[in-house]
């Protein structure tokens, strides 16, 4: 059963060893229970309640679709970085609602299900220069991070800077140093669980600082019935809605093909070839997961490079991505425990995470201009035009511009020309 189910083989893998490795993935992952309701509760009508329960549940079945569908040991929640383009981008700097950013995420979700039956995903990872993927993980890095500090009052608005050192000696952002410093050490020991621990550190010594409000620890799971299904079709024939929807699916395309591709290299779950087992398979979870998290109320769903400290564990099949989704739902029936973590404590993990996104900079090729330039100019304007779209859209004119000029025109695809164009006419236009 085990082996039709997840693809184990008793003579190859150790039913202990799966269970552990899935427990050590999500403590490893889980702070995004925390972090979820926050970032989202910033938004009118997304209670963080329901928005808790819809996070564990888009965990629950993506991670379930991985664990059957695949049969590999990784993880799915709603993605850092996806969140924040969703809050901060879509509808904060845009100003759209949130039902129309989930009508995105849908569109986007049922675009990827097309996509990996006909095989498109992985002709679109051929056709995306390398080093301005690099440069968007290294972008949304910093975004995430300056998000964590803002939100922690690290950072504050300056009318003569823009920006400015907030009061670090007392308040949100004192308890933020205090909980950097600890989850900081704990991540440098190589402490399983790190962040979570971190987060519940921080959380415990806010309340006696005055920034906790401890609400509970067990309840049972609240409706999601304010954010489910709703969605807002009047808008998705804009310029703007193809934006969005393409930077969902960039975002998230590459994420997940990082994440596979780096984390089974590391567990040598590749073959001579350096393919990936089920890899269509996997894709086809994340594109499941996706629409499902819509039509429950969350932004993208996406697989976790946490997943790489399960497979450290030795996890190697379904039955670990099985357990990781046990896991979640468990943790469907402390909502009150995570809901009482304040945004101070989890402004510690939004930088780390950022830090961790910062990995795939070093492989930019900085001796090249014309792949250096480009790079740069995405991986700076995410934080400092406040848009990960924004960075992204950049890059990409700057490297059809800079090498139509250089005249190395073989390195553009018509992908690249046509995106190009779009993104300079929305500019123009809107």
């Amino acid at each position: 059963m085990l082996n039709k189910l997840f693809g184990f083989d008793s003579k190859k893998h150790n039913v202990r060893t799966e269970i552990v490795a899935g427990i050590t993935t999500f403590l490893t992952m889980s702070y995004i229970l925390a972090v979820n309701p926050g970032m989202f509760g910033i938004l009118e009508g997304m209670p963080a309640g329901a928005v808790f329960t819809t996070t564990a549940l888009a965990a629950i079945i993506g991670t379930l679709a991985m664990a059957i569908f695949a049969k590999l040991p990784f993880g799915l929640a709603p993605g850092m970085g996806l969140n924040a383009f969703f809050v901060f981008s879509v509808c904060l700097g845009m100003g759209y609602s949130w039902q129309f950013a989930l009508t995105a995420v849908f569109i986007e979700g049922i675009l990827f299900i097309l996509m990996t039956i006909t095989n498109i995903r992985e002709a679109i990872v051929n056709a995306i220069p390398k080093n301005l993927r690099y440069a968007i993980g290294g972008g949304i890095g910093l975004f995430i991070a300056f998000i964590g500090m803002q939100n922690a009052g690290i950072i504050v608005n300056d009318d003569a800077t823009l920006v400015a050192l907030g009061d670090v000696t007392s308040g949100s952002a004192l308890l933020a140093v205090i909980g950097l410093v600890i989850t900081g050490v704990l991540f440098a020991l190589n402490v399983r669980g790190a962040m979570l621990i971190g987060i519940l550190a921080t959380t415990l010594i806010g309340i006696p600082m005055g920034i906790t409000e401890f609400k509970g620890v067990v309840s049972m799971p609240e409706s999601i019935e304010p954010i489910f299904c709703k969605f807002e079709w009047d808008k998705i024939f804009t310029l703007d809605m193809l934006v969005i929807v393409f930077t969902f699916l960039f975002i998230d395309l590459f994420d997940t093909v990082g994440t596979l591709v780096g984390v089974s290299t590391k567990a040598k779950m590749v073959d001579e070839k350096g393919n990936i087992p089920h890899l269509k398979q996997a894709f086809m979870a994340d594109a499941i997961a996706t629409t499902a998290g819509a039509v429950l109320g969350t932004s993208t769903t996406t697989t976790y490079v946490e997943s790489a400290s399960g497979v450290a564990q030795g996890g190697r099949t379904g039955l670990t991505a099985f357990t990781i989704a046990v896991c979640f739902a468990v943790a469907l029936f402390f909502s009150p425990l995570f809901l009482s973590v304040p945004g101070a404590a989890t402004a510690p993990v939004l930088i780390l995470v950022g830090m961790l996104m910062m990995e795939p900079v070093r492989n930019i090729d900085f001796d090249d201009a014309t792949e250096a330039i480009p790079s740069f100019i995405c991986l700076i304007m995410m934080p400092l035009a406040y848009s990960i779209s924004a960075g992204i859209m950049l890059g990409m004119i700057a490297y059809v511009i800079v090498n139509m000029c250089c005249g190395k025109f073989k390195k553009l695809t018509p992908a690249m020309y046509i995106l190009a164009v779009l993104f300079i006419l929305k500019y123009i236009f809107i």
